[in-house]
């Protein structure tokens, strides 16, 4: 009679040693500052007068640059046409004649990487420049 072949177990694999945990964090030490915690900030600006928008734009990103920040846009989102077309006669008599009306939304995104009270500044010097080109 034959006898089936011995069959072996596979080596076990060694088990990897525990990874090494992270510092604990530091406790408040006299002398040492806490960084100073940077907000992803992402402004949205809509116009319908596209020269006014960049114009906002412009400032907006050289006031951000004078301030040494992190900026990346503007960021030209695509335009909405809004479009109403209605009939020229008043009463719907006479000729089917009609009026096309539209109006475009121009958008424009910008990403800052600060923090929030020299973002506040900035946004004031824009709101500024805003009304300033408005009125």
């Amino acid at each position: 009679m034959s006898q089936a072949p011995a069959t072996t177990a596979p080596a076990a694999a060694p088990t990897p040693a525990p990874a090494a945990q992270p510092p604990a964090p530091a406790t408040k030490k006299q002398g040492v500052e806490p960084e100073v915690l940077n907000h992803r900030i992402r402004i949205t600006l809509t116009s319908r007068n596209v020269k006014n928008l960049e114009k906002v734009c412009s400032d907006l990103i050289s006031g951000a640059k004078d301030q040494k920040l992190k900026v990346k846009g503007p960021v030209r989102l695509p335009t909405k046409v809004l479009r109403i077309t209605t009939r020229k006669s008043p009463c719907g008599e006479g000729t089917n004649s009609w009026d096309r009306f539209e109006m475009r939304i121009h958008k424009r995104l910008i990403d800052l990487h600060s923090p929030s009270e020299v973002v506040k500044q900035i946004v004031s010097f824009v709101k500024f420049v805003w009304w300033r080109l408005i009125f």
